[in-house]
């Protein structure tokens, strides 16, 4: 199995706890892209250091969920987004800290793409058409505010523009009829 099919079937299971509507197309796709660009569908913590992948940076997830960011402490307490997050704790028995949902999202992948779901519901545009590459770059850059794009050279930014266009194109391919 493709890594990409993996995240495909953990995005199923987590999206089956949310609403009927929060389960498109178009989510799937920037659920995919997004976990494409922040952990090439790999790593379920942040790499700091390619010498030593055992050593955890700071997020958490294939979609890198930090503590105090928005996929755990944003989606628990945003009024859009806190109620349905709460009945995810307690189908998972996890508690409603930003330090219990951090830490299980390490190992428990349909909370976690659950989670990064309503983090898209969050944002009060609607999701991107399906190939709306840019939109959906934007859509990301907005709500998971990478720390790489913000403090990145016009090389490293215009170098995590194109690593998007990759990340995008790949789960296109994923959710097409």
């Amino acid at each position: 199995m493709r890594p990409i099919e993996f995240i495909r079937r953990e995005i199923d299971k987590g999206l089956c706890l949310l609403p009927d509507a929060m389960d498109s197309r178009e989510a799937v796709l920037m659920l995919l892209a997004i976990s494409g660009q922040e952990s090439n569908w790999e790593h379920r913590w942040q790499v700091v250091d390619k010498m030593q992948p055992w050593r955890k940076g700071p997020a958490r997830s294939f979609w890198q969920g930090e503590k105090g960011g928005g996929m755990v402490h944003g989606v628990r307490t945003h009024r859009a987004s806190h109620a349905l997050a709460a009945d995810l704790y307690a189908h998972f028995s996890v508690p409603a800290t930003d330090e219990a949902i951090w830490t299980a999202i390490e190992t428990n992948d349909p909370l976690a793409a659950a989670l990064a779901r309503l983090l898209l519901y969050t944002d009060p545009a609607r999701l991107p058409k399906l190939g709306d590459e840019e939109g959906a770059w934007q859509y990301y850059l907005r709500l998971w505010r990478p720390g790489a794009w913000r403090n990145g050279t016009p090389a490293e930014r215009a170098a995590l523009r194109a690593k998007w266009g990759r990340y995008y194109a790949q789960a296109a391919a994923e959710v097409s009829p």
